[in-house]
C-alpha cells in the first residue's frame, strides 16, 4: 500500500502560480508512475498530467499543456505540480495517484493509490 498527501493548494488570482506537492509513504519500490486529476464541482474527475516512475517520460492533457509542468524527486518520493498562468477553469480539487506501472497513463482505473485532494481556487 502507499499513502499520498497533497499539499499547495490554496487561492490565487487567474494568471497567477501555484505549487503542488505530494509525497508518498509506504510501499514505494518498484517506482511507478504518479499522476496529478482534478475534479470540479458538478463534473466528473479527469487527468491532468503522469510522469513515470523514472521521471523520463511525461503526460499532458491539452488544457494544462504549456502552462503546468510535472516533476519528481525519488529521493524525496515526491511529486511535484507547478502551475503557471492558472485559468478560473483551473478551480477543482487536486488528487494526486500513486500508478499500478511503471509508465504514464491517462485512465483513473491504472493508478490504484489517492490522495485525500487538495483544493485549487483562481478567481478572476
Amino acid at each position: 500500500q502507499v499513502q499520498l498527501v497533497e499539499s499547495g493548494g490554496g487561492l490565487v488570482q487567474a494568471g497567477g502560480s501555484l505549487r503542488l506537492s505530494c509525497r508518498a509513504s509506504g510501499r514505494t519500490f518498484p517506482r511507478y508512475g504518479m499522476g496529478w486529476f482534478r475534479q470540479a464541482p458538478g463534473k466528473e474527475r479527469e487527468f491532468v498530467v503522469a510522469i513515470s516512475g523514472s521521471g523520463v517520460s511525461t503526460l499532458y492533457a491539452d488544457s494544462v499543456k504549456g502552462r503546468f509542468t510535472i516533476s519528481r524527486d525519488n529521493a524525496k518520493s515526491t511529486v511535484y505540480l507547478q502551475m503557471n498562468n492558472l485559468k478560473p477553469e483551473d478551480t477543482a480539487v487536486y488528487y494526486c495517484a500513486w500508478g499500478d506501472t511503471i509508465g504514464t497513463s491517462r485512465d483513473p482505473a491504472d493508478f490504484g493509490s489517492w490522495g485525500q485532494g487538495t483544493q485549487v481556487t483562481v478567481s478572476s
